[in-house]
């Protein structure tokens, strides 16, 4: 292995600091990329394919060394983390536009919606509550939610913002009497 590393040493050197500006931080790559290929000999399939295979070690030596010395700057002391901003208080708008919608729906479908979407009640819950099995439950609050967006759909046109939150505005022709 030492006499075929001399005979590659100085092109890999030259592969090196072609890529790094640092001289010194050439060394200790080159130093790397020998303990790598001495550690790792038993990968090598072929003494064919040893330059390529040193090139390749090289090359992902030269990719941890930049990735260990990316550049920062400091953040300073006094700096106060903004408060996230999760959205609630728009759900919380959205879900009271919604009620009067989910309110028009028979109760077989509105009250499952409700404890699932608006109050986030478990689906084991709720089939507990209304004495249906889980899938049972899970069925129902996913045809409420189908005749839900039928609902709205009929009612009034949703556009996403960029923000992520919906907009809605009444249709001006055949909307329902709760927008």
């Amino acid at each position: 292995m030492l006499s075929e590393w001399q005979a590659h040493k100085a092109q890999l050197r030259q592969y090196v600091s072609k890529r790094v500006k640092d001289i010194d931080a050439v060394d200790d790559i080159l130093q790397d990329v020998y303990i790598k290929a001495s550690t790792n000999l038993h990968q090598l399939k072929s003494q064919g394919s040893l330059k390529g295979w040193l090139y390749r070690i090289a090359h992902n030596t030269i990719m941890d060394f930049y990735r260990k010395h990316q550049p920062y700057d400091e953040l300073p002391a006094d700096l106060v983390a903004e408060e996230a901003d999760d959205g609630l208080e728009a759900r919380e708008e959205l879900a009271q536009c919604l009620l009067p919608l989910i309110d028009d729906m028979p109760e077989k479908y509105s009250l499952p919606l409700r404890l699932a979407e608006l109050e986030g009640v478990p689906q084991q819950v709720i089939a507990d509550k209304l004495g249906l099995s889980l899938s049972g439950a899970k069925s129902r609050v996913q045809r409420s939610r189908v005749k839900f967006r039928e609902k709205l759909m009929a009612c009034c046109d949703v556009e996403i913002g960029h923000d992520g939150f919906p907009d809605m505005t009444p249709k001006k022709k055949g909307g329902c009497s709760r927008c």
